[in-house]
């Protein structure tokens, strides 16, 4: 990637309805949950990590409507459950978003928040980021994207969260289904000024930077020729609808998840209805 201030994937934003529900749901497959955290009365919202290395999945919910959260009460009242935001990790936030204005993209923000979380050892801390968005606008295949300045790291990725019975390891591709994974995946590309490649199925890949994941831009016909077997009940024409996450052992994730996946492939795969609108592959990695 060109850009100097933004590095790779950082974590995938999965919206949900009910948020502890959900988090039931994301449990029953195998993944161990940070606690529960509530953001500022501003935000309006909640949520609930599941830590993985480098990246995490983010579930997020809204507790109570502000002006800040629109977009994403718009997103679950159009879509539904899903894929809303993909954000990749700030060097430094400030610097980035001048970045991207001088790629000719007003930025939203650089804005500081933080929440509290507790620790392992019953103690009390607090979780802070600077944060800034690409014009709301500017949503290549439907996803919003952003970028996240970790200010305490070590009160986001704590070892104690990041064993899954799952065997989950760490996100390999970001799936993005649309009409015209082309013209999607080049509108991408701009925003980050990295180039896509196509692939040999039709589909396009954009790197996202250094060893994070990668998006892939694909036809729902293209996805579901990956995935044969597995239902795609649930997903939009257009917009974020997968996440590919490798696995230390398929045989652990495949037993972890039982009833609740398919084998597709090489793939170990849950149905999005199973996993609040979200496929979830896990490959060998």
């Amino acid at each position: 990637m060109a850009l100097k201030n933004v590095i790779g994937i950082d974590h995938a934003v999965v919206v949900v309805k009910d948020l502890d529900a959900a988090a039931e749901t994301w449990k029953r497959l195998g993944f161990t949950l940070s606690p529960r955290g509530t953001h500022s009365a501003k935000m309006g919202s909640g949520n609930y990590t599941i830590m993985l290395d480098p990246d995490y999945i983010e579930l997020l919910g809204i507790l109570a409507e502000t002006d800040h959260n629109v977009p994403t009460r718009n997103f679950l009242a159009q879509r539904g459950e899903g894929i809303e935001r993909i954000a990749f990790t700030a060097i430094d936030s400030a610097a980035g978003a001048e970045e991207i204005r001088s790629h000719g993209f007003e930025p939203i923000g650089p804005i500081d928040f933080e929440r509290p979380v507790p620790l392992p050892d019953g103690t009390i801390s607090a979780a802070k980021f600077r944060v800034f968005q690409w014009p709301v606008a500017e949503a290549p295949g439907g996803l919003r994207i952003f970028a996240c300045q970790h200010k305490t790291r070590e009160t986001v990725w704590i070892p104690e969260l990041m064993t899954h019975a799952n065997a989950a390891k760490q996100l390999k591709q970001a799936l993005i289904v649309t009409p015209d994974p082309a013209k999607d995946a080049a509108h991408l590309s701009r925003l980050i000024d990295c180039e896509g490649r196509s692939e040999a199925d039709g589909a396009v890949t954009v790197a996202s930077g250094g060893d994070r994941a990668d998006f892939v831009f694909l036809t729902r016909d293209q996805l579901a020729a990956r995935y044969p077997g597995v239902s795609l009940a649930g997903l939009p024409e257009r917009g974020g609808v997968g996440l590919v996450l490798a696995s230390h052992d398929l045989a652990t994730t495949e037993k972890a998840l039982g009833a609740a996946s398919v084998r597709s492939g090489a793939s170990i795969v849950v149905p999005p209805a199973s996993a609040t609108g979200t496929l979830l592959a896990f490959v060998a990695g």
